[in-house]
């Protein structure tokens, strides 16, 4: 090894030389994180016998301010048994497939990844008690797009009142929607997330931990009644991956009032649409792609094929609304 490869420094105490050349960790084991806990992560790997072992790890210092969330796909080096008191160390992130982010307002720069390489968000709501947040529901779906998600609208308490606002709202995105209630049978939404990895967002009151009780009887998630002001106490406090049974998992995140949008831009929504995004190359320079935007050329795209694509560019208008606003229901 040439002198120039490794560069040698004293430590602090002066005791030993320190390197910066990285360990290569080829002996690292592959996992799964499925819940991260004040700095802890629980990692799912495989073990000796081919069966599932759970392992609480840290991360190492070399991954610098890198996070990790629940859904990352990693390895581990260290103490991989299991064993109570046992510890390991996290050493390389895998890239992700897809990323649910939000940010904590519209003017805040920072991006915080909720979750990692989930196939589909499910988005919970309830349709009366309390009423749906219009703007929420639109921030969670252009999260979904911008994210490579797939979303499914999950609407809860359908015995009480009609679903069918909102799913006018939102007609002409060909966008996936499973009524329930606590009476009808959970068939239908268990074959959509089957041998899928879901991240289910909703906010406090919807019945979003219910739901997760009924697919995952062990999960245990603590639930709470609607307040008398109409909006849900908070009962999930961390993201956690579960086991569905007949195979998938499900990830249970806490309730949340808000969904930032800093880091979207109309372009990253509209990219998740190909025949929209290729209509679109057409607009003038910092088009919004808006009705008020006068030469959009979206309009022209529509009035071509009124009957689907008017509908169409209508829901998609509502989500890029969405797109850096600000307020009641947002």
């Amino acid at each position: 090894m040439d002198e120039d490869d490794v560069r040698i420094r004293p430590g602090r105490r002066g005791s030993r030389p320190r390197t910066r050349t990285r360990p290569t960790h080829d002996d690292a084991v592959p996992g799964l994180v499925i819940a991260v806990d004040r700095g802890r992560m629980t990692v799912r790997v495989e073990g000796p016998d081919g069966g599932q072992v759970d392992v609480t790890a840290m991360r190492a210092r070399e991954l610098g301010r890198h996070g990790v969330v629940v859904g990352d796909r990693v390895r581990v080096v260290g103490d991989t048994s299991g064993r109570t008191d046992t510890l390991a160390r996290i050493v390389v992130i895998e890239e992700r497939t897809t990323s649910l982010r939000r940010t904590a307002d519209d003017t805040d720069p920072t991006e915080r990844v909720v979750v990692a390489n989930a196939d589909l968000l499910v988005i919970v709501t309830s349709v009366t008690d309390p009423e749906p947040a219009f703007g929420f529901l639109d921030r969670c779906l252009v999260a979904a797009y911008a994210g490579g998600l797939e979303p499914l609208l999950c609407l809860t308490k359908t015995d009480l009142a009609s679903a069918q606002p909102l799913l006018d709202r939102y007609a002409g995105l060909s966008l996936n929607a499973v009524p329930m209630s606590r009476e009808l049978p959970l068939e239908d939404l268990v074959g959509r997330l089957r041998d899928r990895m879901s991240v289910f967002v909703g906010q406090s009151g919807v019945g979003k931990s219910t739901l997760v009780n009924r697919l995952v009887p062990d999960a245990l998630r603590a639930t709470g009644d609607v307040s008398k002001i109409g909006k849900g106490r908070h009962t999930s406090s961390s993201a956690v991956l579960f086991d569905l049974p007949g195979g998938g998992t499900v990830i249970d995140t806490p309730g949340i009032r808000s969904f930032g949008l800093a880091h979207v831009t109309a372009d990253d929504v509209l990219s998740a649409f190909e025949d929209i995004a290729e209509a679109a190359t057409d607009c003038p320079p910092g088009c919004g792609h808006t009705a008020e935007d006068p030469d959009c050329a979206l309009d022209a795209w529509a009035a071509a094929m009124p009957e689907r694509r008017e509908d169409q560019l209508r829901a998609l208008r509502v989500l890029l609304g969405a797109v850096g606003q600000v307020g009641p229901g947002y």
